[in-house]
């Protein structure tokens, strides 16, 4: 691949942690990745001092005419979700997006692609405190608020802060490939992807004893997606009742056991499909899936793709 221009943009009251993930994914050397890697540079998104969350200043090197020459930008959240970014900005945004340049948005960065009108008839989402504000101020957009990241092709919207490294590490695995993207996520010290939305970290009350029964046994479940689960036999193992069980599962995860566990079981079958020369048929065995249709089913249905065409996405053929 050509040499990418990455561009993240700063702006007064900078989001320094969502600004330094964008920093430690694309702007470090990476030989021994072995790939022609990013280019990185940062952009001031308006004349003046750009003060940083922690009393940091920073000092752009480059002006918005950079985004010019952008292939991807990335927008580390924005200083608020009611204030109204920079026309300069804006205009500069659009003109990116009409030359095909890719756009990406980390927690509130997706209002400022809302305010260039960007998005409209387009799935995006942001961190879950922001949803219901970004879909009553733009109805013409369509908010997934349980979702991590959304990718519409050339705007790939993320939620709040963390998530951000989990869409960078999306950008990754598209341009270079599962095996790259799986080498940085070992430097960052970080799972190559999540599986789940953001239900998982919405606040919930939880008793202590029911929150470290039910830790254990998604631990257990994630190194054991082959074996026969029940209702019956995942309370047991957790010495909960059905009832308690299928209440906990729902508070901690957003999903019943049986819609989390087809979750995990795809998820497990997509680092199988990338990873591995298993066949489809030894894949669904390993993960659990009953039949090979079940498992196309429900996989195309998670994935948007069938298994055949995820694995020839990442391993080429």
């Amino acid at each position: 691949m050509p040499k990418h221009l990455v561009v993240a943009l700063a702006y007064d009251q900078l989001c320094t942690f969502e600004f330094g993930c964008a920093v430690e994914v694309f702007a470090l050397e990476r030989p021994e990745l072995e790939v022609d890697w990013y280019r990185f540079a940062v952009c001031a998104a308006e004349p003046g001092k750009i003060r940083a969350a922690g009393g940091i200043l920073v000092q752009a090197p480059y002006t918005l005419s950079l985004l010019d020459k952008a292939s991807t930008i990335i927008i580390p959240g924005w200083r608020g979700t009611d204030i109204v970014p920079p026309p300069a900005l804006l205009k500069k945004l659009r003109s990116a997006y009409q030359r095909g340049a890719r756009i990406c948005t980390i927690c509130s960065g997706v209002f400022v692609l809302a305010a260039a009108g960007l998005l409209d008839g387009k799935t995006v989402t942001t961190h879950w405190r922001y949803a219901d504000k970004l879909a009553k101020r733009y109805p013409k957009i369509l908010v997934e608020t349980d979702a991590l990241y959304v990718d519409e092709g050339q705007i790939i919207t993320s939620a709040g802060s963390a998530a951000g490294l989990d869409m960078m590490l999306y950008l990754v695995r598209k341009d270079y490939g599962v095996k790259v993207a799986n080498q940085v996520a070992q430097r960052l010290v970080i799972p190559p992807h999540r599986e789940g939305g953001q239900a998982q970290f919405v606040p919930r009350p939880v008793a202590d004893d029911d929150l470290g029964r039910l830790t254990k046994l998604l631990d257990w479940i994630r190194e054991n997606p082959a074996l026969e689960h029940s209702l019956n036999s995942l309370a047991q193992r957790a010495a909960m009742s059905e009832r308690s069980l299928q209440r906990q599962f729902t508070l901690q995860t957003g999903y019943s056991p049986y819609d989390w566990l087809i979750r995990e079981r795809v998820a497990t079958a997509k680092d199988l499909l990338a990873g591995s020369n298993n066949s489809l048929s030894r894949v669904s065995e390993l993960v659990g899936f009953g039949s090979d249709e079940t498992f196309r089913r429900h996989f195309r249905r998670l994935v948007g793709t069938s298994p055949m065409a995820y694995r020839k996405q990442f391993q080429g053929r």
